[in-house]
């Protein structure tokens, strides 16, 4: 373990004998593993909401996360997870250069998610940095195809004071062709945190649901390929809408909706709220009009509605079984839906959005994003967080109740001080 003052990083092998690393200040926690990039811990020390000594888990813990501590064998394995992803999954994870199912491409065979989400990072180095105060992770790794030459370099990093992670990836083409991705955070959450009168909200003001075809039409209680402009009216299948702003419990349904973020937004968001747990989720990352040559700008927040409509394995015990699993996906990305590389080339644009970004040869861009798990106090945010201001040294969230400062870093300068120490 190597700390200062107000943070530390640690490494140890958690569940699955998985190795990973721990970022921590005195309030906020993050588990890192090497294994996808894969964060099943986001915890916070809770405020008011919730008593008691113990920590409170913002993300996902799947029933049937392969915690064998074998790696994952297609013979034996696939007919139950299906995929080596579904065998690791947990948390958040980064979906590079992937955002879908798995496929065959120009010849170049891409997991479900990408190989981000999919192969063993290799942790290079880490500290606790003196100048900028934060705990830091660094990790890389290199595309296993060299038909489509990539290189990932990671930066995981928490500050003093804060609740929140930062992680910045630059992606490097090592080729001499021009090479179009997909890329995205994978966000899903899951008990204790998620439950039934949660309030999702986030920076887009239009919204699609899944196309006809794609994974989610035969769960649907949502119209397919549907659009609208509020969370709160969301078309049903049934006819009629739904407001789907509020977590329910368990609806025997598993939907996709995705929300495209304006042009003219500075700092992308999305956010779930528990107000009963008086705790907050806030995923941001540089909008449209922030970009610049060299940023991967994530275009669209997916929602992932898995809510116990998939009555087959992993999600249910057997084929034709009751499915277990009840997680919320709040997901930001640059695809066309969760359809994959292929059809996000195909497609262009959805709602007026690119879907994907064209990384030239020899040439890197890089993608900055933050997640923030925090307590508040009072009836600030009860309703959902409905607006988003970025200062310097704070984020400030709007609702309906008033507003809630967190300190936090929205320009990621800290994030880029530790690109130029590592990345050169």
């Amino acid at each position: 373990m190597e700390k200062n003052r107000k943070t530390t990083i640690s490494r140890l092998k958690e569940i699955g004998n998985r190795d990973a690393t721990v970022l921590e200040n005195t309030k906020f926690r993050v588990m890192i593993d090497d294994q996808g990039s894969m964060i099943p811990e986001l915890s916070v020390i809770p405020g008011n909401g919730l008593r008691g000594s113990g920590r409170l888990n913002a993300h996902w813990l799947p029933w049937f996360r392969g915690n064998s501590g074998r790696p994952y064998n297609e013979t034996k394995d696939s007919g139950f997870w299906k995929a080596g992803l579904l065998y690791n999954i947990t948390g958040n994870f980064p979906c590079i250069p992937n955002f879908g199912p798995g496929l065959v491409i120009n010849g170049i065979e891409i997991p479900a998610h990408g190989w981000t989400a999919n192969s063993l990072w290799k942790f290079n180095s880490g500290g606790a940095d003196d100048e900028t105060g934060a705990a830091w992770a660094y990790s890389v790794l290199d595309s296993p195809d060299r038909a489509m030459p990539l290189s990932f370099k990671k930066i995981d990093a928490i500050l003093p004071e804060q609740n929140i992670h930062y992680v910045s990836i630059k992606v490097s083409n090592n080729g001499e062709t021009g090479q179009e991705i997909c890329a995205g955070w994978h966000n899903t959450l899951g008990a204790p945190f998620l439950a039934e009168g949660c309030r999702i909200t986030a920076a887009a003001t239009a919204w699609t649901t899944a196309p006809a075809g794609s994974e989610f039409e035969p769960t649907a209680r949502l119209a397919v390929g549907a659009e609208f402009d509020s969370l709160k009216k969301a078309p049903l299948i049934a006819g009629g809408t739904e407001d789907i702003s509020q977590v329910p419990g368990p609806t025997g349904f598993t939907d996709l909706a995705c929300g495209r973020i304006g042009e003219e937004i500075q700092l992308g968001w999305s956010s779930v709220v528990n107000p009963s747990l008086k705790t907050v989720y806030i995923s941001f990352f540089p909008g449209p009009a922030a970009q610049t040559d060299d940023d991967i700008i994530l275009r669209f927040t997916n929602l992932w509605m898995q809510y116990g409509g998939r009555s087959f394995t992993p999600w249910a015990a057997y084929d034709g079984g009751a499915d277990l699993t009840y997680c919320l996906g709040c997901e930001n990305a640059l695809s066309a839906w969760a359809q994959g590389l292929e059809f996000s080339r195909g497609i262009k644009k959805l709602m007026g959005a690119p879907t994907t970004v064209i990384i030239p040869a020899g040439k890197s861009k890089t993608v900055r994003y933050g997640c923030l798990f925090a307590p508040y106090e009072g009836p600030s945010l009860n309703n959902g967080v409905l607006t988003i201001d970025a200062e310097n040294n704070t984020l400030v969230g709007g609702g309906s109740g008033g507003c809630w400062r967190f300190n936090a870093d929205p320009f990621f300068t800290v994030l880029k001080t530790l690109e130029k120490k590592t990345f050169s």
